[in-house]
């Protein structure tokens, strides 16, 4: 072999002695409310399938269809000959979805965050002012810039004004946040902070992934749940979240999208989405808009599991979305608060240092809208018996 790797293993010994590692379970049917994972049946609560939508027949059927059609990938990058009408056609569904005028696909959410963070400031003159709390793509895209750094306070916004105030000769100044905070469930003020960036000439990009399907009327995410259409100018989703397929979304104006296939690396050097799967984001979106009962079938359920956990004496922390934390403090509590669900037949995962604080550990619930009343209720049957087991209520 090459260079010395035993760092590696000395690396994950520390991490087991703090009883930080990771050891994922395998999932072994669709991710669907009740599951199949690691050979036992489980009431899935730590997938992002929001709306149920992975097994829909309209999206499943798109997806096969289009791979029959257009074969299993496209063969190139979308810059180069990689670009297909599919691909076209489920931007402009996005777009009309979204009230916006263009849109970008990306591999993923991750990818439009590295790849279009970086174009958007030029150098020291430029700021980056951000929420304390952003996703780690987030601080991953601002970290590839050479512009300066401001962090303000969680949703804190007389600490974003100060931050402008501090900045004002800056160039270019753009303020980034995420819409739904995806470890506490809570959402960010995003009027106020559009407000705050008229006001002092930044430009806005919210991270979305989390509300896409979820936040506003009929599920088009935050920017729609405070009417803030050609406010916004940088939005940013997901489709493998509530959305149930795969890929990163840019939405916003069509100078945004001309930007950002011309100067986003990320998007420029990655082959282009399988065309089965850009069918079935074009379904997903399609779906959503002409099925309106998923997304208030989420909402029922989320507020319905809220309103028990409360009852029976759990910490939820700040959530107000289907992201429902349970808190713990440790890490330790945390693990056996999860192992007991997943003994019991309930997967809510822990959720621990470093990706929150020390004394920060939860269990994370994410609501579906095809958790049955059955379902829920036999879940909270769990919670209380495990609950009371390891002393946390």
């Amino acid at each position: 072999m090459g260079g010395e790797t035993n760092w590696m293993n000395e690396r994950f010994a520390e991490l087991q002695s703090q009883n930080l590692q990771w050891e994922p379970p395998t999932l072994e049917s669709a991710s669907t409310p009740r599951c199949e994972m690691d050979g036992k049946a489980m009431i899935m609560l730590s997938a992002n399938n929001y709306l149920n939508l992975t097994t829909h027949p309209k999206v499943v059927d798109a997806m096969v269809q289009a791979t029959l059609k257009f074969g299993a990938g496209s063969g190139s990058v979308r810059a180069i000959a990689g670009t297909m009408d599919i691909h076209l056609e489920a931007e402009k569904k996005v777009a009309a979805f979204k009230g916006v005028e263009a849109s970008l696909i990306y591999s993923a959410g991750y990818t439009a965050n590295v790849g279009l963070i970086p174009t958007l400031v030029n150098g020291k003159d430029d700021v980056i002012i951000s929420d304390q709390l952003n996703h780690g793509s987030i601080i991953d895209g601002v970290r590839l810039t050479k512009a300066s750094r401001a962090v303000y306070p969680h949703n804190d916004m007389t600490g974003l004004e100060a931050c402008l105030k501090e900045h004002s000769g800056a160039d270019r100044k753009l303020i980034i946040t995420d819409g739904v905070f995806s470890m506490d469930g809570d959402i960010s003020p995003l009027d106020e902070i559009s407000e705050l960036a008229e006001q002092h000439g930044a430009m806005v990009y919210v991270d979305d992934c989390h509300g896409e399907g979820v936040l506003g009327e009929t599920g088009a995410g935050i920017v729609d749940h405070f009417k803030l259409q050609g406010k916004v100018d940088f939005e940013i989703g997901s489709f493998s979240k509530a959305l149930g397929v795969q890929g990163g979304i840019v939405a916003g104006s069509d100078a945004m999208r001309t930007h950002a296939l011309n100067h986003s690396r990320s998007w420029l050097l990655s082959g282009s989405q399988p065309p089965g799967v850009a069918a079935a984001q074009k379904a997903a979106v399609e779906v959503l808009m002409e099925e309106p009962q998923h997304h208030q079938r989420l909402w029922q359920n989320t507020e319905y599991f809220r309103k028990e956990m409360h009852s029976l004496g759990f910490d939820l922390g700040v959530s107000t979305t289907p992201i429902i934390p349970v808190m713990c403090g440790e890490s330790a509590r945390a693990k056996q608060l999860s192992h007991g669900l997943r003994d019991e037949g309930v997967m809510a995962g822990a959720i621990v240092f470093p990706m929150v604080s020390r004394n920060g550990a939860r269990v994370r619930n994410q609501i579906s809208a095809g958790l049955s009343k059955d379902d829920i209720e036999e879940v909270l049957r769990i919670y209380e018996s495990v609950g009371k087991k390891i002393n946390l209520i």
